[in-house]
């Protein structure tokens, strides 16, 4: 599976402007919108908090991987988002979130779901790759080296 695959162009924000937890994921989920119009806002909202209060998806390095599933999904589907600034979301290490993949499965589909997380949180574990999504400018530059990394894996 490439991240590409599930990860449209113009659902990735270069620079989120929310300064809070929910403010990001209102962000990403209209990221998402933008692919699939038809999904529930709300619903998906509730999905995502509640997985955050299982505990937080920020999984530390400045990376948050908030995710769920939704029974009126037909696929996988991924926003990205990034914050120059940073954002606490309450990561396991405490320390602010910069980059964030939304990711939302359809309810039925645990294995895709697990190893899109998975490989996601494999590529990010790499500090230059965290680095050049960092620093990149554009939402073309950023897809180009999200693309390079989904090559190398």
């Amino acid at each position: 599976m490439k991240i590409l695959d599930i990860l449209a162009e113009n659902a990735i924000i270069p620079e989120l402007r929310g300064r809070t937890k929910k403010q990001v994921l209102e962000e990403l989920i209209e990221a998402l919108l933008a692919q699939k119009p038809h999904l529930d806002r709300d619903r998906l909202m509730a999905v995502l908090l509640e997985r955050e209060r299982l505990g937080s998806t920020g999984i530390g390095d400045g990376i948050a991987i908030p995710h769920g599933k939704l029974k009126d999904l037909d696929q996988l589907v991924l926003s990205f988002g990034r914050s120059s600034q940073g954002v606490d979301f309450e990561s396991m290490d405490g320390k602010p979130v910069h980059l964030f993949f939304l990711l939302v499965a359809p309810e039925n589909c645990a294995g895709i779901h697990l190893r899109a997380l998975a490989k996601i949180a494999r590529i990010l574990k790499n500090g230059s790759v965290r680095k050049k999504l960092g620093s990149v400018g554009s939402k073309d530059d950023i897809y180009n080296a999200i693309q390079q990394e989904d090559e190398d894996f």
